[in-house]
């Protein structure tokens, strides 16, 4: 029996396109009232799993279940407008030739005069367009378009609602903002979400849990905070958020680097004497003129508060470093630096 706070389970999905694998067995569950994430880079098989789960796609393998009912697997695959899931879509796709009103209305349209105009006045206040609804989408910017996309969406109230890349075409300052208006949007109205990007700092400002996919493979489902500062692999390291590897080798007392040894806990595999890589995030090396070790300023970004320095070892190992912008060094010059961790994410080199 399925769980009632489950409203969506995939197991096992396996989707080829002739001899290419664009989804390798992807179990995944998301919770009611969850807003859960797919991501990862182009053509890593994410928007094809937000297909199989809206009816547009029939898996070569897997089932998948709404509410525990199985809508695709062993011969079945009810289709989209059986399945109760509301879509936005990357290109907003209003209708131009419908007015603000008629396009949030148009999976209405079953419904009572009185309570459609009554519903399509409440999703215009709730996406902050109160009085639009007799505007036309041309009159519209970007942003408050993809606002009059998500209310069409929302309209008949559905069970799920499915998002693919639907800040892409934005400006990308408006794209987190935005992505946190729609998280504050779905929360009070109550609805599970699921958003397709390949953009971090959505899947960040919008997403309670993130699946991280990569060669139609899962690798790691997890909450932001633990995808960034406990990767479970080397993919997930590199692609979210920014960092190098630091060779090191293991011992009895830590991990020894060229910038000293760092105490933490290092995965079982790796015992003394095993050659192992350091994750070290910007936030990890602290800029102290005090510090013995040493490291040549290679490049620069100011970020406003802070510079991004990219940094060379001794050894010719690179590092970046986050440093107050008050701190600023030219290219060329020595700066001194010493690693701070709160978390000790290690690799065997083997892997």
């Amino acid at each position: 029996m399925n769980d009632a706070l489950t409203i969506l389970e995939v197991k096992g999905v396996r989707v080829r396109f002739g001899r290419d694998t664009a989804v390798d067995g992807i179990d995944l569950e998301l919770q009611r009232g969850e807003l859960g994430c797919l991501l990862g880079p182009s053509g890593c098989g994410k928007t094809t799993v937000l297909r199989c789960i809206a009816g547009f796609q029939m898996p070569d393998q897997g089932d998948i279940r709404l509410d525990g009912v199985l809508v695709t697997g062993r011969g079945l695959c009810r289709p989209p407008e059986q399945r109760g899931i509301g879509m936005v879509f990357q290109d907003f796709a209003l209708f131009p030739h419908l007015s603000i009103g008629d396009n949030i209305a148009f999976g209405l349209r079953g419904w009572p005069a009185g309570k459609r105009h009554a519903r399509v006045a409440e999703l215009l206040a709730l996406v902050g367009l109160p009085g639009m609804a007799k505007a036309w989408p041309h009159q519209l910017s970007g942003g408050q378009q993809q606002r009059v996309a998500l209310a069409r969406a929302l309209a008949p109230r559905p069970s799920l609602l499915l998002l693919d890349e639907p800040f892409s075409s934005l400006d990308v300052t408006l794209r987190e903002s935005l992505a946190r208006e729609v998280r504050n949007i779905l929360r009070q109205e109550g609805i599970s979400a699921i958003l397709v990007t390949h953009d971090q700092h959505e899947a960040f400002a919008m997403a309670d849990r993130i699946c991280v996919l990569e060669s139609g493979r899962l690798q790691q489902c997890d909450s932001a905070y633990n995808l960034y500062h406990r990767p479970v692999n080397r993919f997930v390291a590199g692609f979210i958020g920014e960092g190098v590897l630091l060779p090191g080798r293991v011992t009895d007392e830590g991990v020894e680097t060229e910038l000293g040894l760092l105490s933490g806990v290092t995965p079982p595999e790796c015992r003394p004497g095993c050659l192992v890589d350091v994750l070290v995030r910007p936030d990890d090396l602290i800029h102290d003129d005090a510090a013995p070790d040493q490291a040549i300023v290679i490049d620069r970004a100011f970020r406003g508060s802070e510079f991004l320095y990219s940094l060379r070892m001794p050894s010719g190992a690179e590092l970046l470093a986050l440093v107050p912008s008050h701190h600023d060094h030219a290219i060329g010059e020595s700066i001194g630096i010493r690693l701070e961790f709160d978390h000790l994410v290690v690799f065997p080199r083997s892997a």
